[in-house]
Order: C-alpha cells, then structure tokens, then sequence
C-alpha cells in the first residue's frame, strides 16, 4: 500500500515511518522536511493546506494523521481546521484509511482544553466518509516525547517539589515502541476500520510513582508534598522550571494531568498480540538516548 504520515517529523511518526516502510510504500509529510538524506520520501505539507495535501494524497491508500498545533495560543482552532482539512482531502482523494493517534481520558466531563481538543480533532476527521481508526494513549515514554520530557525535567532541577493533587492522577503510559507497534498494525486492518481503540501500557500508576520511579532511574531521592490546590503562582514556577520543553507547550500538558488516563478496553490487545515494555525500561531507554544526544 502507499501510506502518507502526516506529523513524520514528530517522536511518534519518527518511530513508525521505518516500521511502515519495513512492507509498504511511505510518503512522509511535514510542513519542514528534514534536510539530511534519508531512505523515505518526503514531501512538504501543512495539514491546513488543502492544495498541498491535495497533491500528496494522489494515489494513496491511507494516512496517517499524527500532526497537533500545542504551542500555539490558538491550537484548539488550529487542530479543527487542519482536522477538516484532512478529512476532506482525504475523501476527495478517495482514501480508504485515516488512522489518528489520540489520548485516552476523553470520557471524563471535566477535559483539560489539551485532551478536549484531542477528542475533538478524532470527531472531525471521522465526519467525513473515509474510516477513521483511531488509537488512544496516555503518555508516550519515548525520546522527544513532550509529557515525558516535562515529567523528566521536574525530577532533575528539583530536590523538592510542592506539588498539586494532580500527582494522585491514575494513569497509564505507553513505551514508544508499543504505539508505533499498534499504530503499524492498523494500516488496512480490516477489523479496525472505523473504530477506537485504547492503548495503555502494562501498567497503571499515578504521577507520583512516575516521579519517583524517574528519580530512582536517576539515583535521585525527591521530597514530595501535595498540595490541595495549584495557584496561578505556583504554576508559573512549575512553568519555570521546565523551560527546556518550552511553558506554551509545557501548560496544556500540565493541565491535563488532573484527567485520569487509563485504558477502558482490552480489544487492541487482542488484535495486535505483543510483549509490551514495562514503565522501567521504557523510561531507561528513552534517558539513554536523550543523555546520548546530548554528549
């Protein structure tokens, strides 16, 4: 099959185009290519673009679908229309697949504006007549990964933390390996076409524990207090302090850390059978290689 995958540049689509490749024909798209050679072709589109994504959808068979605006002040508009667009190009180009990673706790009444807007982007891309398979996550354990990298960085510049009751928050992350795996699987899966599927790791923990199972990966031993309420203030220190992935995209994942993220179902286990990665290890290999790049 020819694939497109939009958001190829991203932690996820830099896991799954060579898995893809490994039996299709992969076209990766980004809005900013990269400029050293690879073995993928690339092609340059942003998802609101409706002539660019007209023309690289010729002669495709699905898409994958694996671009967000987070950082932008708007990024909830940004994420619709881009999602409109794709949807309907999809559907001129007759495509017979969208397949759209999104995040788990889209049940809860109560969304941050960050998994609100996840939920929303998988309703949009499903209003056009292209069968969206849709794969839920919580926090992706993976090099480059943004909610890790901002989890990672709380442990190493704080000895102590003062933190809100979001550290009770239940969730369940995924390694990286584990989503590419399950999002490769669905490409013309028969029995996934049009449907949703949650995808949770092995197993289930509250933040505190992925605190402090980082800071023992680290050889660190953090002081951690709850406290019953985050003040704009006390946000604006957290925000402070991980810089490094960046306060407008740090915000919105911070906020929703308060929504449980845990698997409802078991049935995308069922389908796609496979040994997944426990927390530790993901988290090991993933610190390897960001002190790797960093030397």
């Amino acid at each position: 099959m020819k694939i497109a995958v939009l958001g190829a540049t991203g932690t996820v689509g830099r896991a799954l185009t060579p898995l893809l490749a490994q039996h299709h024909d992969v076209l990766a798209l980004s809005r900013r290519p990269p400029k050293a050679t690879t073995r993928l072709r690339w092609a340059t589109a942003d998802a609101t673009d409706g002539a660019a994504l007209q023309k690289a959808f010729a002669g495709v068979d699905l898409a994958y679908y694996l671009v967000h605006s987070l950082g932008s002040r708007d990024f909830e508009q940004r994420d619709r229309r881009a999602a409109k667009t794709v949807a309907r190009e999809a559907e001129r180009a007759g495509l017979r697949q969208l397949v759209y990673l999104g995040g788990l706790g889209d049940q809860s009444p109560e969304l941050s504006r960050h998994l609100r807007s996840r939920a929303e982007t998988a309703a949009v891309l499903a209003s056009g007549s292209v069968p969206v398979t849709t794969l839920r996550a919580a926090m992706v354990i993976g090099p480059g990964s943004a909610a890790f990298d901002t989890i990672t960085a709380l442990v190493d510049r704080l000895p102590g933390m003062i933190c809100p009751r979001w550290v009770s928050t239940r969730t369940q992350p995924i390694a990286l390996a584990d989503i590419a795996a399950y999002l490769a699987a669905a490409a013309g899966h028969e029995a996934m076409l049009g449907q949703s599927f949650d995808a949770g790791g092995p197993e289930v923990m509250t933040y505190r524990e992925m605190i402090e199972r980082i800071a023992r990966i680290r050889g660190k031993r953090p002081l951690i207090v709850e406290v019953p309420v985050l003040t704009p203030r006390l946000s604006s220190y957290w925000l402070h302090l991980v810089t490094p992935v960046q306060a407008n995209v740090a915000r919105p994942l911070i906020e929703g850390l308060r929504n449980a993220t845990v698997a409802n179902d078991e049935r995308l286990r069922r389908l796609v059978p496979r040994r997944l990665t426990h927390f530790d290890e993901a988290a090991r290999a993933a610190l390897t290689h960001a002190s790797r790049s960093t030397d």
